[in-house]
């Protein structure tokens, strides 16, 4: 048998072996890094939640003869009303 194409396989080995040990290793270090960085980010962002109004029926408005009437179907909305907490505007049908 040959041996002496035995000691470069073995060195060729053994520097496969470290560069793929040194790879995980860097790949390792690289992560735990960006994790870190997102943590602080995380910490420093402000996330603006945009509030939406939506229209909600509270009461109905009727009219008899010359005499306007508000039904409420949502009773937190009287006290706004007597407060005069509100506003009139046309139907856009």
């Amino acid at each position: 048998m040959s041996y002496d194409l035995l000691i470069p396989f073995g060195i060729l080995l053994i520097l496969v072996i470290y560069l793929i040990y040194s790879r995980n290793n860097f790949e390792k270090n690289i992560t735990n890094l960006y994790e870190k960085k997102f943590e602080e980010w995380k910490k420093h962002s402000t996330i603006e939640e945009s509030k939406t109004s939506h229209k909600k029926l509270v009461g109905l408005v009727f009219k008899t003869d010359y005499k306007i009437t508000i039904e409420f179907l949502d009773e937190n909305v009287e006290s706004q009303l007597n407060r005069g907490k509100f506003e009139i505007t046309k139907y856009k049908g």
